[in-house]
């Protein structure tokens, strides 16, 4: 079999599907997208034009690159991802931590996990804290002569019966799944790369068609990991349902509405999208007013909802530095200085928003294989010749 130049990773969102092939040697990449929209949710899992698109995309990645493409990491987000917080320890009487120690104390949380949520599949295994004495430590404590230890560990999961269908769904077209990771997850990771050395703590809130995640980072430290089943197409619907448009003309107006002018106090601005609405819709002025109270209204929600998931997770108190990002294709709509975030939201001291690039997503994946958290416990060993004393530490999966 001869050598691949590239390695293909696709951002199989709700909405849209975006295949990256990365050239290995160059550093180039190539990527395509089409819309698509698919259901992630275990009761109603829809590749129906999934397949199609996936089809189309495949034979153009292989005419880009030049290579037949039989294997793939695929990049997904999940309204019912679950996040599982263990702690286990182990008494050490004075002597030396071992790496067996460690590779042990993950091994049995991993098997809990399996046990207690047969349902589930482990998409990540990340190491938040070791505790040593009472003394944190950011790497594996190796050598480390204590009588008590503790290793915190956050599991994220998504539901079986979705992976089995996404397998089905590649292999149909002769593809195997190298590797699945969370987006939200990846996303978040690459990001806070910018800001680690002026905040403490980091929130993400990657806004998406049918979910909202909420990503925690304390200190560098993944801490928390969220997911709130309502995003950006729950808007559409509340537009569809109460002003009785189709679903397709909801959406064209969420997304194509000059969203400054629509929040605008001025008439002036407000007239002139009056005449541009009625001109395409057809309908009464008074649906743009009640357009703005929709929005407003939902984005409250979601937003409040955050702050109420955050408040549950988090110690404030503690707090020096604190700045959410906003990102994912949802967060668009809240890039206006009319929507009132920092009322509804007070606790944060800044607030950006993530401007994310056909690539995005792929290219966070790519960093995250390459060991960009190396708090990650790799599952599966790397093909890369070199690697570093952690990535070594948990290829123990095997």
């Amino acid at each position: 079999m001869s050598e691949k130049f590239f390695d293909v990773y696709i951002d199989f969102g709700s909405s849209k599907i975006t295949a990256t092939a990365f050239n290995k040697k160059n550093k180039k990449s190539f990527s395509v997208s089409n819309k698509c929209f698919s259901s992630f949710k275990s009761t109603q899992l829809n590749f129906k034009d999934s397949k199609i698109v996936l089809e189309k995309l495949i034979l153009e990645i292989e005419k880009k690159t030049g290579e037949y493409l039989n294997s793939v990491n695929l990049m997904i987000d999940s309204p019912e991802v679950l996040s599982i917080n263990v702690s286990l320890s182990k008494k050490n009487d004075g002597k030396k931590i071992r790496k067996s120690d460690i590779q042990y104390l993950i091994q049995e949380a991993k098997q809990q996990v399996i046990k207690f949520y047969p349902n589930k599949n482990i998409i990540h295994i990340i190491v938040s804290n070791y505790k040593v004495d009472n003394n944190n430590f950011d790497y594996p404590p190796i050598n480390v002569e204590c009588n008590f230890f503790v290793i915190d560990i956050i599991f994220i999961c998504y539901p079986k019966e979705l992976i089995k269908n996404l397998e089905s769904l590649f292999y149909e077209n002769q593809i195997n799944i190298n590797q699945i990771l969370s987006s939200s997850y990846a996303k978040s990771l690459n990001c806070k790369e910018q800001y680690i050395n002026f905040f403490d703590k980091i929130i993400f809130l990657d806004v998406g068609y049918e979910k909202t995640s909420i990503v925690v980072f304390n200190e560098n430290k993944l801490k928390s990991f969220n997911t709130l089943p309502i995003g950006g197409n729950h808007i559409t619907k509340d537009i569809s349902k109460i002003l009785n448009y189709s679903i397709e003309e909801s959406e064209d107006i969420k997304i194509n509405l000059n969203i400054d002018i629509l929040f605008s106090d001025d008439e002036k601005d407000f007239s002139i999208l009056t005449r541009e609405f009625l001109k395409k819709y057809n309908h009464e002025e008074k649906s743009l007013k009640l357009i703005k109270k929709i929005i407003i209204a939902r984005i409250d929600e979601i937003l409040n909802l955050c702050l109420e998931t955050i408040r549950s997770n988090e110690n404030y108190d503690k707090i020096d530095k604190f700045k959410i990002v906003l990102m994912g294709q949802g967060s668009k709509i809240l890039n206006n200085d009319s929507i009132p975030i920092k009322e509804i939201i007070p606790i944060f001291d800044e607030i950006d928003f993530f401007s994310e690039t056909i690539t995005t997503v792929c290219e966070s994946g790519l960093k995250l294989n390459q060991g960009l958290n190396q708090h990650e416990v790799v599952t599966i060993p790397k093909k890369n010749k070199n690697i570093g004393f952690f990535a070594k530490l948990f290829h123990f999966f095997e």
